[in-house]
């Protein structure tokens, strides 16, 4: 696993539009309406599908050389970097809404404490789990 990839990306301008795909990775593709937007949307497919590789313990290809990539008519080369710890720390850090029952007055009681429902989970599960933060 590494902390910066670079790989390169093929950017197809058409009447309709502008779609972006990365060659080694096949099922990263983006689309935009300027090629601003495709720079930028072609940057974050890549983090979320290196990190959902990384994720999922996928072989992350190396990447073509861009003076190796054959283009089409229309099409315009792009190298992306991505930096990946910041985007492992989000993807981890990432909250998740979860739905529960407890006896109603039980929650009348919580409520009329103030409790913060959400931290005495987190709380309660980390000591249950026996995890730190």
């Amino acid at each position: 696993m590494k902390d910066t990839y670079v790989y390169p990306a093929v950017i197809t301008v058409d009447a309709d539009g502008i779609s972006v795909e990365f060659p080694d990775l096949p099922g990263c593709l983006s689309c935009a309406d300027t090629t601003e937007e495709a720079a930028r949307n072609a940057n974050e497919a890549l983090r979320l599908h290196l990190w959902s590789m990384e994720k999922d313990g996928d072989v992350i290809p190396a990447p073509t050389d861009l003076t190796k990539i054959v283009l089409e008519e229309r099409q315009i080369p792009l190298l992306v970097e991505v930096f990946m710890p910041p985007v492992r720390d989000r993807q981890a850090n990432r909250f998740v809404k979860k739905t529960l029952s407890i006896p109603s007055w039980l929650n009348a009681e919580a409520e009329r404490a103030g409790v913060n429902f959400s931290q005495i989970l987190q709380t309660s599960l980390k000591e249950h789990l026996q995890v730190a933060n």
